[in-house]
């Protein structure tokens, strides 16, 4: 056995060097901000782009894939919750600028290393932002537009199917949409699905009356509907619609 004075010098010696081998790296370091990022403010396509499509609103939605109208009133019900604070070492993302390149993500599918390039924003921040704007909006948002709906409002639904459609007693239709992701860790095969690569289904019909989010991508529609809260209370014959005004989400 090792005296107890050896190996404490042995697990000394190994921090030092592990210490300085750090200090290394950071010596080596050849930016603090680097170029591409400290130009955002004259280069950025928030600084540069997005003031000349205001000025063209026919133009506008094809890059946030939502009007100019749309967009502003998305701001002025969240701004309140995405703003920060400046601070004495670096001026703070604007709620327009974090909003803008959320809904880019979103809207488009891009990676975050695209979003950093193009809004020259650090990886890590671009990536922190959207997941906290997604926390916001859903926050926000998710009583009003995804609501558990009522039983006039299923009539409604059923007569609006047999008006344009002819089909009787019909609620909706059901799909899914593939979100492509990264294979997340420790899941085998579960969220590879028929079109040969990752991805999480949501339901993506022309009007939202009921979603289920977070499916497996190898999950069909009929089974995703059927695992879901909605397709649960209809198999077992319970009520699926809300006599409050309560909103929940299936």
């Amino acid at each position: 056995m090792m005296p107890d004075n050896i190996q404490f010098g042995f697990q000394a010696l190994i921090l030092v060097s592990r210490w300085r081998r750090r200090l290394r790296g950071r010596q080596c370091r050849r930016y603090w901000v680097h170029p591409i990022t400290s130009a955002r403010v004259r280069r950025g396509a928030f600084e540069v782009l997005f003031p000349e499509l205001r000025h063209y609103p026919d133009k506008f939605p094809n890059y946030p894939r939502m009007s100019v109208s749309i967009f502003d009133e998305l701001l002025q019900r969240v701004s309140h919750r995405i703003k920060r604070q400046h601070t004495i070492f670096h001026q703070s993302i604007s709620p327009a600028k974090r909003l803008m390149f959320t809904i880019r993500f979103l809207a488009t599918g891009e990676s975050l290393t695209s979003i950093h390039y193009q809004f020259r924003l650090g990886i890590s921040a671009v990536s922190l932002t959207v997941k906290d704007i997604c926390h916001s909006l859903r926050e926000k948002l998710h009583a009003e537009f995804i609501q558990h709906p009522s039983r006039q409002q299923w009539i409604e639904i059923s007569e609006k199917f047999w008006e344009v459609c002819q089909f009787p007693n019909c609620l909706g239709a059901v799909d899914g949409k593939h979100i492509r992701i990264i294979k997340p860790q420790g899941t085998g095969s579960e969220y590879f699905n028929y079109k040969k690569y990752f991805s999480i289904i949501t339901d993506v019909q022309y009007r939202f009356v009921a979603i289920n989010v977070g499916a497996y991508g190898r999950t069909n529609d009929s089974m995703v509907f059927k695992n879901s809260d909605m397709g649960r209370r209809l198999y077992s014959r319970q009520v699926i619609f809300s006599t409050t005004s309560t909103s929940t989400k299936y």
